[in-house]
Formats: structure tokens, sequence, C-alpha cells
């Protein structure tokens, strides 16, 4: 990942982002995860200021399992909410930072290049990177100017 973004300290962000940050980690405790165990919270942050939280929930038929990012972006979007600032990630690891699926990364860009903000269970430091940056080749139909 180290081409794709740059490892910051979690104390070195602004104060909203931080707050992002934590409202992910929140949002982490109410995964649904009986079968992995592997818990995901994410949180959007809309261009009004508002902040989405979404977490995974699983199901015994696995295709049909939500990841967290998608969860946050549906609940956004079912509440009239288009433009989006920025999401924030966070797992249940502590040594390692873990990026969104290539079906998440997909659903992110189709909202724009927002910058993401991967951070380990423990907030010592965080990955900063965009929607571009992790699906530079992403496929669309229409630009963002037209939706």
């Amino acid at each position: 990942m180290s081409g794709a973004g740059k490892v910051v300290e979690f104390d070195s962000l602004a104060g909203d982002i931080q707050e992002l940050i934590k409202a992910g980690v929140d949002a982490r405790t109410y995964s649904y995860s009986p079968y992995s165990k592997f818990k995901v919270g994410a949180a959007l942050r809309c261009e009004d200021g508002t902040i989405c939280k979404g977490c995974n929930v699983e199901n015994t038929a696995y295709p049909v399992s939500i990841c967290a990012e998608r969860t946050a972006i549906s609940k956004a979007v079912s509440d009239g909410k288009r433009k989006f600032v920025a999401l924030a990630v966070i797992a249940d690891l502590d040594d390692t930072f873990v990026s969104p699926c290539g079906e998440c990364r997909q659903f992110i860009i189709e909202f724009g290049d927002i910058p993401i903000y991967l951070a380990k269970t423990s907030l010592g430091t965080v990955f900063e990177t965009s929607a571009a940056n992790m699906l530079p080749l992403a496929f669309a139909i229409l630009n963002n100017s037209e939706k």
C-alpha cells in the first residue's frame, strides 16, 4: 500500500478526521460477523457535515453479506445524501491496515474521489489515501459532474 498513500500519526490529523475515525471505531462494535469473527466499521462524512456509520453484516450465504463501507454509503444515500468528503475504515486488526475490497472500491468511487483513512484499532497511525489511488482504473459510464 505504500505507493498509494501515506502513513500519518492519528494525533496529527485534523479534529474532524479524528472524529470520523472514532465514529468508525464505534460503528465496528455493531458488526454482525458470526462466521468470520472479523469486525469492520466505517464512517462517511457527508458534504453537509453529517456522519453516516456502517458495519459489516454477514449472512450464512456469504455473497449476500455487506461490507461496512457499502453499509455507510447506502445509509447516506437512503437519507438523500450524494456528496461525500471523507471515509474512515477500521477493522479488528492492529498489526496491519485493512483496505476496502474491490467491490467496495468501485462502490466508493461511484460518488467521487474522496479521501480514505484506514486506521488500526490502537489509533496510533492511520493510512491516508483516496478512492482513485485505491482504484486507479475504475469503471465509469458517467463522470461525477453528471451525477
